[in-house]
């Protein structure tokens, strides 16, 4: 297992996503990933899993002190008073006391930042969640956020597979000492028809989709949360701490971003970072 260690605190940089899984799939996923050596599990107030996700970890017999547990906060529920509340329903679907990792999910433009960063930092101080970030939030966006914070951010959550260049948010956190943890880091699937992954997979013995997952952990400040509904890719996705990329085939991934990599783009996203 590789961890990134933030102040301290050892974080594993592979975790387990259960993004679109519903609650029974969620918690028996987490019980499962739990067996194949995860200790890192990402769930989201917007998933609607969060009590799959606690009673998955409940039932994976793990002591508290083995897991690393992340959730996030909608961007409804951003305005102070709302967000403390939301979380308090977390923790009760969650049947945690607190969970370790609490991310703002999306930036949202209706709700002043400066109220929505107190809100945030007063649940830390309550002893809710032990460490608090952002996700999807472009480099003006982890500036401001950095500014208006009595409390260190730990993590930005976005979108990072090889298709998308994301240097300049890696490049901004790392300048603050924070970390980035990569959704969707196998670009949905798309990097297991991709030939030159393929080649690079077939020098290693492995799969496109571990070459991918090893890239990016072996890039400084990055972490990666695959989801699996699969016992066996779940497991795959694991099977990537046996073999290291060579400085060119780490070069030839990153060449394969594109100016039309990104493929999570709501129409409430914040105005992205242009390519670097």
């Amino acid at each position: 297992m590789i961890y990134r260690n933030w102040q301290g605190t050892d974080i594993p940089a592979l975790g387990f996503g259960t993004y679109e899984l519903n609650n029974e799939d969620a918690a028996n996923m987490v019980v499962e990933a739990a067996k194949i050596g995860y200790r890192h599990f990402d769930t989201a107030q917007m998933y609607h899993n969060e009590e799959g996700v606690g009673r998955g970890l409940k039932k994976s017999g793990l002591a508290r002190d083995d897991y690393f547990l992340t959730t996030k906060v909608w961007f409804d529920q951003f305005q102070s008073g709302d967000l403390q509340t939301s979380v308090m329903e977390s923790l009760r679907k969650l049947d945690h006391e607190f969970v370790d990792l609490l991310l703002l999910h999306w930036p949202n433009d209706d709700v002043p930042l400066e109220e929505t960063i107190a809100a945030l930092n007063e649940v830390k101080n309550l002893g809710m969640t032990r460490l608090i970030g952002i996700s999807n939030f472009p480099t003006a966006l982890i500036e401001q956020a950095v500014s208006l914070t009595n409390i260190p951010l730990t993590v930005n959550q976005v979108e990072y597979h090889p298709y998308l260049d994301q240097s300049k948010v890696l490049e901004s956190l790392r300048e603050r000492d924070m970390l980035l943890t990569a959704y969707c880091p196998i670009a949905r699937g798309s990097v297991m028809k991709d030939p030159i992954l393929k080649d690079i997979a077939a020098k290693y013995g492995k799969s496109p989709v571990q070459v991918t997952l090893r890239w990016l952990l072996q890039q400084d400040s990055v972490m990666a949360i695959p989801k699996s509904g699969s016992p066996k890719n779940a497991a795959a996705n694991f099977d990537i701490f046996d073999f290291e990329l060579s400085d060119g085939d780490m070069a030839a991934i990153k060449g394969l971003a594109n100016p039309d990599g990104r493929l999570i783009d709501p129409s409430f996203a914040p105005e992205w970072d242009k390519a670097a």
